[in-house]
């Protein structure tokens, strides 16, 4: 007899995953910690209206409840994107990545692990590292199961990114551990790059991006400021600039038929 532990847990509306287009060049979108692919519809389908194939999932323990993405950990959101990744592969004859924070640095992990499958990287306002306040994630996830939130930092008024209003304290100590594993093998992503970053962002410092670009392989590395915008920049005041010359970086690096 089914049992309330037996509830399959609601997924918020915003949250719901979105795959489109039928180019034969095709971008996964990997959206980041406590949000939802909501923060990237809009750059999905931007991308989609141009003519790529397009791949939005979302993550394990996001679009729920902060509770569920406590029993989550970053090798579920890991698995989640490289399966979309090998979907978007068996349909194109090439696939980028893109990636906003803690998205960025699971299309960098894809990069890392897929090599040469892997045409080409986009990535605004990618984490690899935190502040210094939030370091004690991975001590604290004993003490204590959630913090104040870090969503929605965004600079537009009205703008919401449907974030999780308590950020899950174990799922962050989990992200942390992904994160020395990414920097440790940041040297083997050689692909071309194309990096935003937001002139005021309060959750990810300078320093991850520096980080970054100090290690990666990549022989073509564009970095661009967004000077209007805070951490959720996809939905910010300089998401048109994202948009634009994502799309520009796609036209360049696609393989013409």
């Amino acid at each position: 007899m089914p049992t309330a532990n037996d509830t399959p847990v609601q997924v918020h509306p915003t949250a719901e995953p979105y795959f489109g287009g039928t180019g034969r060049v095709g971008v996964l979108f990997c959206h980041g910690f406590t949000g939802s692919p909501w923060s990237l519809l809009e750059w999905a389908k931007t991308t989609e209206a141009a003519g790529y194939r397009v791949s939005l999932p979302r993550l394990p323990g996001h679009g729920t409840n902060w509770q569920e993405m406590n029993l989550t950990g970053w090798q579920d959101w890991y698995c989640t994107v490289e399966r979309a990744f090998d979907e978007l592969r068996a349909e194109c004859d090439q696939v980028f990545i893109a990636g906003l924070s803690m998205g960025g640095s699971l299309a960098l992990r894809l990069a890392e692990k897929r090599g040469d499958e892997v045409s080409g990287l986009i990535l605004v306002n990618p984490a690899v590292l935190s502040y210094l306040k939030d370091q004690i994630a991975p001590f604290a996830q004993y003490v204590i199961a959630s913090v104040p939130a870090i969503g929605s930092d965004i600079a537009e008024p009205g703008r919401d990114e449907h974030a999780y209003p308590r950020t899950p304290v174990k799922a962050a100590a989990s992200m942390m551990k992904m994160w020395m594993e990414v920097r440790a093998c940041l040297d083997l992503v050689a692909c071309p790059l194309l990096l935003f970053r937001s002139a005021v962002d309060h959750v990810v410092p300078d320093s991850s991006k520096d980080f970054i670009l100090a290690h990666v392989s990549s022989e073509e590395i564009t970095e661009r400021v967004l000077p209007r915008s805070f951490h959720v920049a996809t939905m910010d005041y300089d998401r048109e600039q994202i948009f634009t010359e994502s799309l520009e970086f796609l036209a360049k690096h696609a393989i013409a038929d």
